[in-house]
């Protein structure tokens, strides 16, 4: 189980960024934490599909979506398999679906809301920048830490 993020900031908040946003808990896990890797995608799940197919090794995919909640771009298969690679997590800056499915599933999630509706399939988007949401930057690599209270990355 990780360090509570509350307590980690206490320990180490000039090290830290702190993610204002509120978030749904949407996976089985609300509590992970791993290396950063990221997906930058509007509307289109390709690539987020196509990152959570290789292996994971306990690191927390964090996916701009821009904050679009018109699509979703995460389900439950994708979920599905991100459990399958190892991932520790996936943090969405935009809609999943499926939630309840998701929530049975071994993996922390955290989204801004959910719909029904699929996303485009083209493999638009980049894999592997620095993305920033709402302020805090996520850069591939650098560590990011989840729970109920929120979620901390390192500076």
């Amino acid at each position: 189980m990780p360090l509570a993020t509350a307590d980690l900031y206490d320990e180490r908040g000039d090290e830290l960024d702190s993610l204002a946003l509120q978030m749904h808990d949407v996976g089985g896990h609300v509590a992970f934490d791993g290396p950063v890797r990221t997906v930058r995608c509007h509307r289109d799940n390709a690539l987020v599909k196509a990152t959570l197919a290789t292996p994971g090794e306990g690191a927390v995919l964090v996916v701009d979506g821009g904050g679009s909640l018109a699509s979703a771009l995460v389900g439950d298969v994708i979920a599905g398999s991100a459990v399958r690679n190892g991932w520790a997590g996936i943090i969405v800056h935009g809609a999943v679906r499926d939630r309840v499915a998701i929530g049975g599933l071994p993996i922390g999630v955290k989204a801004l809301g959910s719909n029904p509706r699929t996303s485009a399939k083209a493999g638009v988007g980049e894999v592997d920048v620095p993305v920033e949401i709402a302020g805090v930057v996520f850069t591939p690599g650098k560590h990011v830490w989840a729970d109920a209270d929120g979620v901390l990355v390192e500076r």
